[in-house]
């Protein structure tokens, strides 16, 4: 019997086509700027590197110009020699 009653219609959520496209497109809008942003920031490290491996050889040439020598260990130092232990 309850079968035989007339029903009202169900409602059947509408397939939302219109702003899925829209968000869609916000995704693609945000990546691609993640995607510059990202490339800008591999390109400002790239300047700060050449930034640094000039003033690196700047300073090299300075010490060479006073006449500073690498390949020497420095004469004085703070630590004790073997010898002053050892006695």
């Amino acid at each position: 019997m309850i079968n035989d009653m007339a029903q009202e219609p169900i409602k059947t959520p509408a397939k939302a086509v219109g702003p899925a496209e829209p968000a869609e497109d916000a995704v693609e809008k945000f990546l691609a700027e993640q995607k510059t942003l990202e490339a800008h920031r591999h390109d400002l490290i790239k300047e700060l590197l050449r930034q640094k491996e000039a003033a690196m050889k700047e300073f090299d040439d300075k010490l060479a110009r006073l006449g500073y020598d690498g390949d020497h260990a420095p004469k004085r130092t703070h630590h004790k020699n073997d010898a002053d232990k050892k006695a």
